[in-house]
């Protein structure tokens, strides 16, 4: 039994190192390979790009429409004709004709809404570029919180590895009492169940970080198995302040921003409506080059060429209370997104006390739970020394493992906490990548 044991150690452990000699990567190279690949982000980028193509798209409001037409025509056909003076009717068999035309026409409109509408389309494109910086540093934050998760896990693999080697300690010390006639058998079996069910949970813990690679990988676009190593620990950073996490918020938080754009956005659609009741003006202008040829009729050929211009204004006077209905919608839809802002002001604020607070109290827990490991390790190694010399129960060893056990899991988890919520802090101040609210979305490419 306590070979097979071993064996199930020896191959966990030879996972666990063939996992720590693949590639390396840190937080640098795990955010670096997110923003080239995640889907998210290529698709908000490409969302840019459309808008930028509306706007492009949209100045043609402004430039005239010209069109060139160039045609030719043929007939033959048998004629008859009667002139007053004659009364014999002329007949003409296969009587030939030809035209040629060519025609340049250029229009131009002026409505007063177009002008409303580029607007609208800047603004649209500040909302996807901003949305897009939203889907950046949402995979920033899921991908670091995600990293640091597969380096909290890594580190209780290595808490459950140490607790493994003290119960090893542990049988070898039973064992060799049970084989010296110093202990009962119970003893022994009593170890021996205990180091069975330390080795249970570090394989158990094996699965847990298989998972959160794949996570992590997910975040990244990376295939399931793909494999690499983590050397990183968790390091809490500098205390945060409220205040200036709550200015930066409303100054950088890049969804508060779309919010407002949007509310914008709102009010110019229901200008654009506004302002077309105005009149439009409609210029046009055309040169003909025509030239006839007949064998039958009074002309055998009839050339014209020249210009010809004109425009007209148009207003319209009734539209069965269409364009009032449509207004009166916009200023209710411009009401609702007004709403919308004040209510995500109120969840932006909310949130952000929410999460300082689980920050503060997780950076006081920090201190207690740092003492009270300092005081669970001390005296596991006293109870351990005195099981080596016989004078302390397994109970009494076994109680001070786990008590060590359970110290250091709450000591590590509660640096990830707090690093958990210094991600989520930054992002709702929209610092987490982005300097501010301004900086170009540059990301980096696969190239």
């Amino acid at each position: 039994m306590k070979k097979l044991c071993l064996g199930l150690v020896l191959s966990l452990f030879i996972q666990y190192s063939f996992a720590q000699s693949t590639e390396p990567l840190d937080l640098e190279k795990a955010i670096q390979t997110g923003l080239e690949n995640n889907l998210d982000i290529k698709m908000a980028v490409e969302t840019v790009n459309l808008r930028q193509g509306d706007i492009r798209i949209g100045w043609g409001a402004f430039l005239p429409v010209i069109d060139a037409t160039y045609a030719r025509s043929f007939s033959k056909e048998d004629v008859t004709q009667k002139f007053v003076n004659d009364p014999e009717p002329r007949q003409i068999d296969g009587a030939k004709s030809r035209t040629e035309n060519f025609t340049l026409a250029g229009i131009y409109g002026f409505r007063p809404e177009a002008i409303v509408v580029l607007k609208r389309l800047g603004v649209l494109e500040e909302i996807s570029e901003l949305q897009a910086k939203v889907a950046v540093e949402n995979t920033v934050a899921g991908i670091s919180t995600a990293y640091y998760r597969l380096v909290l896990e890594l580190q209780r693999y290595k808490v459950l590895e140490r607790t493994l080697e003290l119960s090893q300690a542990r049988l070898d010390i039973a064992q060799a009492q049970y084989e010296l006639g110093g202990a009962g058998k119970r003893d022994f079996l009593t170890a021996e169940v205990d180091y069975n069910s330390d080795l249970s949970l570090l394989k158990t813990q094996n699965q847990v970080i298989k998972a959160a690679r794949i996570n992590l990988n997910e975040l990244m676009a990376l295939s399931p198995d793909q494999e690499f190593s983590i050397n990183d620990t968790i390091n809490v950073g500098e205390e945060l302040r409220l205040v200036d996490l709550e200015e930066n918020a409303f100054m950088d938080n890049k969804q508060w921003l779309v919010i407002q754009r949007q509310e914008n956005d709102a009010f110019l659609q229901m200008k654009e409506l506004q302002v077309s009741r105005l009149p439009a003006i409609n210029l046009n202008a055309n040169y003909v080059n025509n030239t006839s040829n007949s064998d039958a009729g009074f002309l055998i050929q009839n050339q014209r060429s020249g210009f010809n211009y004109g425009g007209n204004v148009t207003m319209n006077l009734f539209s069965g209370f269409t364009l009032n209905r449509r207004i009166q919608n916009a200023k209710v839809q411009q009401k609702i997104q007004g709403y919308a802002v004040d209510q995500f002001e109120i969840q932006l604020k909310s949130d952000l006390y929410r999460a300082f607070n689980t920050y503060l109290n997780n950076r006081e827990l920090l201190e207690i739970e740092q003492r009270n490991y300092a005081v669970a390790k001390e005296s596991s190694e006293i109870a351990l020394e005195r099981f080596r010399l016989g004078i302390a129960s397994y109970l009494e060893f076994r109680d001070a493992q786990v008590n060590l056990l359970t110290a250091e899991n709450r000591l590590i988890t509660s640096i990830y906490n707090i690093k958990e919520q210094e991600i989520e802090l930054m992002r709702l101040s929209g610092k987490i990548f982005f300097e501010n609210s301004f900086e170009q979305l540059d990301l980096p490419t696969e190239d």
